[in-house]
């Protein structure tokens, strides 16, 4: 039997777009032969699923599962091309899966997950609904001397996981609801990335400098305005979104608590969108058709 290399299977994964087990059989039962293992995969359903997986995916849905007693949680973005079918019972029987399965592994790993069993089950689904389905990503936290709150927008288009040392659930998941409105950048100001800070200064020095007051006027000027940025992206200097008199920090202070960590997930973040001209591509149907 010949041997089939990671850079083998990868490459048939990268023409397919179908899992990575798959490709691994269809490559050994065409002796590592690509070409031959594409053939015998067009002769296949596996390959309509391929076909579809060339399609971007960028609706969807993101989910999270809490442990009993707060200890642990996951999150979960899996994702459809169309907000239809991201409202269909099999899509969403799909995700339920999904999100056990991770919960059950604690292992963020997507690949691992996949090629568990999990990719079987995506490919027939691809095949029931006619979409291309994907499990893009999936988070993991454990609290160590606290909590893991978790909060999922009413349209289950955004998520956010929020791990707390000290406080409880409820605290947690308000802090959780709070990141999902205002979308904090970092926990604390001085968590924040100090190349940022310098781009931010410069942009603020420069336009300091066009009121032409004195130079030690100007430092004042963007000082203040470099502390006013950081308390706009950071967690803790935020007015919070259920009491605006009291900041997040001051809640969390009251109640001994702090945060260790957050995520927050939106559907197709980061996903480059096809924008697709229909007269042309009725245009280029029909011609390929003449």
């Amino acid at each position: 039997m010949a041997k089939i290399s990671a850079a083998t299977v990868k490459e048939l994964r990268d023409r397919t777009g179908l899992g990575m087990m798959d490709c691994k059989k269809a490559l050994v039962a065409a002796e590592g032969d690509i070409e031959q293992a594409i053939e015998d995969l067009r002769k296949s359903s596996g390959m309509k699923a391929a076909k579809k997986a060339g399609r971007v995916a960028a609706e969807g849905v993101v989910a999270t599962k809490l442990s009993d007693d707060g200890s642990f949680g996951i999150m979960v973005e899996v994702n459809s091309e169309t907000d239809f079918a991201a409202r269909d019972d099999n899509f969403l029987g799909f995700v339920s899966v999904v999100t056990d399965q991770v919960f059950d592994a604690k292992d963020s790993n997507v690949e691992k997950l996949l090629e568990a069993g999990l990719e079987g089950t995506r490919e027939a689904l691809v095949q029931k609904i006619g979409e291309n389905i994907s499990v893009r990503r999936a988070e993991v936290r454990t609290a160590e001397g606290g909590v893991v709150g978790s909060y999922v927008h009413g349209n289950s288009r955004i998520a956010v996981l929020v791990e707390l040392k000290g406080g409880d659930v409820e605290l947690a998941k308000n802090i959780a609801m709070h990141v999902a409105a205002i979308n904090p950048a970092v926990v604390s100001p001085d968590q924040m990335d100090k190349e940022q800070v310098a781009k931010e200064r410069d942009i603020f020095s420069a336009q300091a400098a066009e009121s032409g007051k004195p130079p030690e006027i100007v430092e004042k000027m963007v000082e203040g305005r470099i502390r006013k940025f950081l308390a706009e992206v950071s967690l803790t200097e935020q007015p919070f979104v259920k009491d605006p008199d009291v900041k997040v920090g001051k809640l969390l202070k009251d109640a001994g608590a702090s945060v260790v960590s957050f995520v927050r997930y939106e559907v197709g973040e980061g996903i480059e969108k096809e924008e697709i001209d229909f007269a042309e591509e009725v245009a280029a149907q029909v011609g390929a058709s003449s």
